[in-house]
């Protein structure tokens, strides 16, 4: 049951960030005296989506990654260099997702 309240909280907490940020945006983007959103607000949202949703799979991804290779030296330490090549690789492609969503980011915001 522990497990089931982690996992809801973990969730809750990820979509308070989410609206959160977008909460803290929006004066930005909806700040014209019309009443439409910019296209620097839009962008900004954008940004800040891209960014924030395309982080949020390779850090749970890392943590989950280097977890797991804890928990196999834990239980078999002679075969440390093979776990630990194999958790660098893993941590690096993952690595990689996160730095393609800041380069999207970085389009959007500047392009």
């Amino acid at each position: 049951m522990v497990g089931i309240m982690f996992n809801h909280s973990r969730i809750f907490s990820v979509v308070a960030i989410v609206l959160s940020m977008i909460a803290v945006t929006t004066g930005v983007a909806f700040a014209e005296e019309t009443g439409g959103i910019t296209d620097v607000g839009a962008q900004q949202i954008a940004a800040g989506l891209a960014i924030g949703l395309g982080a949020i799979g390779p850090g749970i991804g890392i943590g989950i990654a280097v977890s797991k290779a804890m928990e196999a030296l834990g239980r078999n330490p002679d075969a440390a260099g093979a776990i630990q090549t194999n958790m660098i690789v893993g941590v690096a492609f993952a690595e990689a997702v996160a730095i393609y969503a800041l380069v999207v980011a970085i389009l959007i915001k500047f392009v």
